[in-house]
């Protein structure tokens, strides 16, 4: 992608109920730092009459106004891809867009969630053993944590989700995929646990709005490494059990900052920079980024 050919740059996050998102706030403060006048407002459905009917609409608002790029969250990563006029292979295989380009009356989706999560985890978890891992989440956000993972090298995948044919259809997308993996729906979460080797929780529960732990904790082992895709709060109720038993634990933190660098680079076409985005973002939540803790064993 070129890079921005002019000072000024305009981009937003389209979703219902951002108002916390620290999205905004990266993307400007990188961009500052690269001498752009960065402006990067929320497109919140709850505040916008007509809500989710109004996608269309803001697509074609955020052109008008000379917007270079938009970011798309909940519940919009499925339904804006019927407006767009390209896909990535990612956002192909994902069936979910969370970045989108505006160029030259052309919209072009992306999905920078899963790397997101993929780089996280190979800073975050480095040496991590994923063999056999079980996922909790089958939704937009489970689909980008199963294909990092699946990428990054896991065998077997058990998919976990409150709604059973979600959990199957996503298992049976990312085995045409990966068809020389195991990856399966699941259906006895204590049976699974005993022999994973790392557990990823891919739901909102542990945010704020949705408090508590996403399974019973005495699940938990301390040969397992635990990874969170939550980040309001950074030590969700998950991790501070995990952290008690033993195991090694990532944060939400991480694949929220890099999916964040993903997207500015696809709309600015210029290189982040990585740590700088990192330290802004440990600045704003006044914690560690990604705590790691050794663990006992080792599956």
């Amino acid at each position: 992608m070129a890079a921005v050919e002019h000072s000024s740059f305009r981009a937003g996050l389209i979703g219902k109920g951002i108002q916390a998102s620290l999205t905004p706030a990266m993307h400007m403060e990188e961009g500052r730092a690269q001498g752009l006048d960065y402006r990067y407002v929320l497109l919140d459905l709850e505040r916008i009459d007509g809500g989710d009917e109004r996608l269309p609409n803001l697509l074609s608002d955020a052109e008008a106004k000379g917007f270079g790029g938009l970011n798309i969250t909940h519940p919009c990563k499925q339904d804006v891809i019927p407006f767009l006029h390209t896909l990535s292979e990612e956002a192909m295989a994902l069936g979910a867009v969370n970045t989108v380009v505006l160029r030259d009356g052309r919209r072009h989706g992306h999905n920078t969630d899963w790397w997101g999560f993929a780089e996280s985890f190979r800073r975050g978890l480095p040496g991590a053993n994923p063999r056999s891992v079980v996922q909790l989440g089958a939704g937009g956000a489970g689909a980008a944590t199963a294909f990092a993972i699946l990428r990054s090298g896991a065998e077997r995948l058990t998919i976990f989700d409150q709604d059973a044919a979600r959990s199957t259809a996503l298992a049976e997308s990312m085995k045409q995929h990966f068809p020389d993996r195991a990856v399966v729906a699941g259906r006895d979460l204590s049976r699974e646990m005993a022999s994973a080797t790392g557990l990823i929780h891919a739901t909102p529960t542990g945010m704020a709005k949705y408090p508590g732990l996403p399974l019973p904790a005495d699940l938990l082992d301390p040969s397992l490494w635990v990874a969170e895709i939550v980040y309001f709060p950074l030590r969700t109720e998950l991790l501070i059990e995990a952290e008690k038993v033993g195991c090694r634990i990532l944060d939400g933190g991480g694949m929220a900052v890099f999916q964040a660098v993903g997207a500015f680079a696809l709309f600015t076409g210029l290189e982040p920079d990585e740590d700088r985005m990192l330290r802004h973002f440990a600045e704003m939540t006044r914690g560690p980024l990604q705590p790691v803790r050794a663990a006992g064993g080792g599956r």
